[in-house]
Order: C-alpha cells, then structure tokens, then sequence
C-alpha cells in the first residue's frame, strides 16, 4: 500500500521515495492522494504522486471496496452519492461516513481526485488537445475542469503540460498509449497466462506476451492492447471511436488485468499459510484478472460447467460468430465483438448449442436486472442470485465473482481447483478459515498449480 507523506509547514504531499527530507514532527500521513488533497495539500512537483497506481488498500471493508468499484466505473458521473448509497442499500450519510472513517475522503471527493489525476497522467503521456483531456477524463465541462486542475495541482491544464518532462510523452503507432501503475509486484506473463487460456475466440487474444481485445463504445468498435511497459507500469495502447470518458476505459482495462488494486494484506496473509506459502513466494506478483464485459465472463464461466476448457471455448467461439457484432479489418484473430445479454436473451436457445438453455436463461436474467454484473454486490447476493438462474451451478458463479472482484470467492469443488489442492497436499476439503477472506488469489494460485496436469 503506498503511504502519502504530507508536510504542514509546505503544503505538499509526496509519495515513498521522494528526496524530500522534512522534520518527522512536521510530517502526516495519508493513504491516499485523495484524502491529502482533500486536507487541503497539493502534490510534489519533484516525485509527481499522481503517477503511481494509488489502489485503496487491501484490507478496506468490503463494502467501501464496492463502493469504490462502482465509483471507478462512473456511477458518480451523473448521479450523486445517495444513488450509490442505495445500489450498496446504505443511507448517503452512512456512506460518507464509512468513506471518512477508512479512505479520508467523501465519495465525491474520491472520485474527483481520480479524474484530476488522470487527466494529469493525459498531459503527461499524450498530445490530446487539451478540451479532449476534459472529457475524456470525465468531467462535465472544460469550466469544470480548468476549477478542478487549480484546486488539485495550483495550476491550469496548459501550465501542467508546459511542465511535463522529455521523457513523460509517450509516442504511438496508432491509437492513444497510456501507461497504467501498479503496485509492485505483478506478474505480468502469469496475468497474460490466465487471460490466454480463457480467452474468447475471436474477442481476445495473447500473442508475444501482449494482450488485444474487442470492445464496444456506445455501440462503436474499438480495440485495446496491454502489455509490459517499464517499471511500475503496463502499457495500454487503446483504439476508440471517440476519446470522451477515456477514463473508465483505462479503469476497467486496468481492472481487468489485476492492476487496481492493493495485494499486500492478501500476500502478508497467504505468504504465511503452510499450504500456499511456497506458492505465493515463488510467484508473488500473482494477481485476480478481472473482468472487461462481467456478461462475457458469466457466459465463459457457464460454458465451462462440466467441459474442459478446449470446447467449452471452441463453443463459445462459435457462439460470438453466430451472435456477435462484426470488426472487420482487426489483425490477430479478432474478429468479432461479443454479443451482449439482449441479444443473447433473444437468441434461440437450441441455436446456442446444448448449454443454450442456461446461457439463455441468463442472458434474460441479466437484462431483467435479476443478475446485477456491476460489482455492487456482496459476495453472497450475487452467488445467490446467479445459482437461481436454471443451470448455473455454485462453481461457475464463483468463477464470475471472482473476476467481478469478490476477494472471498472460491470454487470449492472446481476440477482444477481440487487439482491444485493435491498438488499442494491436500485431497479434502481446505484450509477455507486461515485463507479468508482472500481466497479469490488463492484460487487463480491453485489453478496455475494445477495448469501442468491438465
């Protein structure tokens, strides 16, 4: 977890390793950037805090954490915190209050701050005009923004890029190149390894260590590109039709591939266990993937109930050929974009192949709003509300909470699961109390233990 140090006598907030060397008794801390901005510091022009990954840390309730999921995924945009309050079924004012007590910051306040911040990381690594880093990094008008950049950074848009170092720039074979933190360690080529063997057939793919994949904006096609960058950071290289709110497509890419968040307190804890022990040490960047469509995921996780991975994906291949949107002129196997829970919901079930029936059934779920994919809920709601589709068993909704960011989820009696349990010594039964509540890493360690017997 990155700790922010701010000084009382200069008003500046840096982040670990800077080469300020201020008086301890003049020193506060923060753990987030956020909640230093918000008690009135601005960030050090030397070390430039804004440019690392700043996750909330591991260990925050779980229900802020979801909170924070949907704030990142733009439910602030153009609702105010009591429409969050009422997704999570708390009262506004208990919201704010849990936000104080674990983050230091309101909501808004958060959400403001990651805006400020990430049109700050536009100035630096891209040539975008700078109305376009407005919008696209969320905000409702260039009035708005220019407000938001004074009181975060003491200075206009314009001032911030004259200030942006020689190398900061990032220069792009097509598309717009964004550098995405995170806090170390990650494995990327474990990341990459888990997202190549389920990738979707004409959706996703890993070639040569980077990831591609479709996507839809509003309906328009677009493509996104993930791969190693340097240190402390990925490397997103993002086709769009449009740049307005660019940021929730780095959020959720950087969702996707497990850089958003903090792993020290799951690490500290399945470091130590005697079961896993050796396998977090030997891969301790190991992080839970993501999910860029949580209707995509569902749908995989479904197709795999009772099939091995190999037709359960050339099955769902068959299904994004049959029913998804077309991307012409793509290079790398992709060639469609995946068809969403509307479409799928009218789609004959017979046509979607023996496992139609469930798929449709959730697809009609989905767009009913009986299955909510957006994170908002616990662990134990969406569980719930997922096995009550007809088909949809315990594991496979484990496997989507999983990817939706439900620290706590493990499918027990997953085949490869109970695989890497006797890898690691045990046939029955695990060790579910001394993993909690940071089984979802256990399981994608279990499942890389388990991938050479398959």
């Amino acid at each position: 977890m990155t700790t922010y140090s701010a000084v009382r006598t200069t008003g500046i907030y840096c982040r670990p390793g800077c080469g300020a060397r201020p008086r301890a008794e003049n020193v506060r801390t923060f753990e987030l950037a956020a909640a230093a901005e918000a008690a009135g510091y601005r960030a050090c022009l030397r070390c430039r805090p804004y440019r690392v990954a700043g996750a909330v840390a591991g260990d925050t309730p779980e229900l802020v954490c979801r909170a924070v999921r949907l704030i990142i995924g733009g439910a602030l945009d153009e609702a105010a915190e009591a429409a969050v309050g009422a997704r999570l079924g708390v009262s506004a004012r208990h919201l704010r209050r849990l936000f104080q007590e674990h983050l230091g910051v309101t909501p808004d306040q958060f959400a403001r701050s990651r805006r400020a911040h990430f049109a700050r990381r536009l100035l630096d690594d891209s040539d975008l005009p700078i109305a376009d880093v407005a919008f696209a990094s969320g905000f409702g008008s260039l009035r708005q923004f220019n407000r938001e950049m004074r009181q975060v950074f003491r200075a206009t848009p314009r001032e911030l890029r004259e200030r942006r170092r020689r190398d900061d720039r990032l220069a792009a074979d097509g598309g717009l190149a964004l550098r995405m933190p995170f806090t170390a360690p990650h494995d990327w080529d474990a990341t990459a390894g888990f997202l190549a063997e389920r990738a979707v057939p004409g959706v996703e793919s890993v070639e040569a260590g980077v990831y591609r994949r479709t996507i839809t904006l509003d309906g328009a096609p677009g493509m996104l590109e993930v791969g190693p960058g340097g240190l402390g950071h990925l490397l997103l290289r993002a086709h769009l039709p449009y740049w307005e709110g660019v940021i929730h497509v780095v959020e959720r890419a950087a969702r996707l591939v497990g850089v958003d968040a903090d792993p020290a307190p799951a690490l500290a804890r399945l470091a130590a266990d005697p079961t896993l022990g050796r396998l977090v040490a030997a891969r301790p960047g190991v992080r839970v993937p993501g999910a860029w469509g949580p209707f995509e995921v569902a749908v995989h996780a479904v197709l795999r109930q009772g099939l091995d991975a190999p037709e359960a994906r050339r099955r769902l291949g068959a299904l994004v050929a049959a029913h998804g949107t077309p991307v012409p002129g793509l290079a790398h196997g992709l060639t469609h974009a995946f068809p969403s829970a509307e479409v799928l919901a009218e789609a004959p079930a017979d046509a979607l192949g023996p496992p139609g029936r469930t798929v449709s059934a959730l697809a009609r779920a989905v767009v009913s709003g009986t299955v909510v994919l957006d994170g908002g809920a616990s662990l134990e709601e969406l569980v719930a509300a997922l096995v009550a589709v007809p088909g949809v068993g315990a594991d496979a909704a484990h496997h989507i909470a999983l990817r939706l960011g439900a620290r706590d989820a493990f499918p027990a009696t997953d085949p490869a699961v109970r695989s890497g349990l006797r890898r690691c010594g045990i046939e029955h039964g695990a060790p579910d109390a001394a993993w909690r509540p940071w089984r979802a890493l256990a399981t994608v360690h279990l499942l890389a233990e388990a991938r050479p017997a398959r």
